[in-house]
């Protein structure tokens, strides 16, 4: 391999360092958007920035930007990062790799004395996971403008805070959250760098995967409403059961998916059951469906079954509603930055391979306003989103060798 750039030690370091910052010690990240361990990632996310020669801020929403000066201040920046809020219990890679990736590639322009043509921004976005609002790719989402003032107050947290309110707890004003958004032609170029969450590099003995393009993603909210009642008085027959008429939509969904595409893929993760006694017959329940496949078209079938099943359940005194919460069509990455990519793999020595992603990312929502590119690296046994989740720290410093040197060409340096 010729000629690394990166060094594997610092990268370990600050990938340990945003490990610490969760909710659940020793049970794996728990990093929360809006959330005081939110709070003490953005401080040590703001110092490296500043240790490696980045103008640090803070945009209205929380997104973090650090900006390396080009000599024509005035060019559309290139920008590399990702988020950095996590599932529930999960792992320390998925979204800190990727700012990582941007930090580091910095560091090594501070390293080497590059001063870009083109200006560099580094990015940690908030709220990729959804794990607090139940809206994925939120940061950039705000971004992209896609995202209107009302949505603050309507998406909430499962203690009912909206988010416009937990913003306005965190120190921002949400009235100022639409102000964020870049228009296209603002930025010159996107690349991300991600764990594979999948078997398929460390199978081939890879060290990279280039993206070409990621599936069509749609997150539902589903509600099931009936009546409450006790548990050892309310005959059987004369019940409405919210959960019971749940399960049964929840239980046709795989049978749904399966007969669209057998590539695509539907997932109920989250649900809520009211009021929550063991003794008491549930009056409503809430839960989460997301529905992937390479065609989005695919995933509006799905989605139109679903429909279909819940009006078939909807009788008998139960009540069934769907509520859209992301909406998103497969989506290309840059045929001209995968070309870039690949020729810096190349050099470096470092194998690569062409694939598509089933998981969403920033990159896709990015695309609406830019050229983007997006880096994979392994993930041992394919597993992501629980404490498991592990990438060797050779592995990660080549994809972001990738990545720096993909950023030297672009930024002119």
């Amino acid at each position: 391999m010729s000629g690394m750039h990166v060094r594997e030690s610092r990268i370990r370091s600050m990938i340990e360092g945003l490990e610490r910052f969760t909710a659940t010690p020793g049970a794996g990240t728990t990093r929360l958007t809006y959330s005081e361990e939110h709070r003490q990632a953005r401080a040590f996310l703001l110092e490296r920035m500043d240790a490696a020669g980045l103008t640090a801020r803070e945009d209205a929403v929380g997104n973090l930007f650090g900006r390396l000066e080009g000599r024509n201040p005035e060019w559309p920046p290139l920008v590399i990062g990702s988020h950095f809020d996590s599932v529930p219990r999960g792992g320390a890679f998925d979204g800190p790799a990727g700012v990582v990736a941007g930090l580091e590639t910095a560091f090594v322009f501070r390293d080497l004395g590059l001063v870009p043509d083109r200006p560099l921004e580094v990015v940690a976005m908030i709220e990729e996971e959804g794990s607090r609002f139940g809206g994925g790719l939120l940061g950039s989402r705000l971004l992209t403008g896609q995202v209107g003032r009302d949505t603050l107050d309507e998406m909430r947290d499962s203690s009912g805070t909206t988010l416009a309110r937990a913003m306005r707890d965190f120190g921002l004003d949400p009235d100022r959250a639409m102000s964020v958004a870049r228009r296209e032609g603002d930025i010159h170029a996107f690349l991300e760098l991600h764990i594979e969450q999948g078997p398929v590099l460390e199978e081939h003995g890879v060290d990279v995967g280039l993206v070409s393009g990621i599936v069509s993603i749609c997150q539902l909210e589903v509600v099931v409403r009936g009546a409450a009642g006790h548990a050892g008085t309310t005959p059987m027959p004369g019940r409405r059961d919210a959960l019971v008429a749940a399960s049964s939509i929840i239980s046709s969904l795989p049978g749904l998916v399966a007969q669209a595409d057998p590539r695509a893929v539907g997932t109920v993760g989250r649900m809520l059951a009211e009021p929550g006694g063991a003794n008491v017959i549930p009056d409503a329940v809430t839960f989460s469906v997301d529905i992937r496949a390479p065609e989005s078209a695919t995933v509006s079938r799905i989605v139109e079954r679903l429909n279909d099943a819940l009006a078939t359940t909807a009788k008998g005194g139960i009540e069934c509603s769907m509520a859209e919460k992301l909406s998103v069509a497969e989506t290309p990455m840059s045929a001209s930055i995968y070309d870039i990519l690949a020729a810096s793999a190349e050099e470096a020595g470092i194998a690569s391979r062409r694939m598509s992603s089933g998981a969403g990312h920033d990159a896709m929502i990015l695309s609406k306003i830019t050229q983007t590119g997006l880096v994979f690296v392994p993930s041992r046994g394919g597993i992501s989103h629980t404490p498991e989740e592990w990438t060797d720290f050779d592995q990660l410093a080549r994809g972001i060798e990738v990545i720096f040197r993909a950023a030297r060409k672009m930024t002119g340096s």
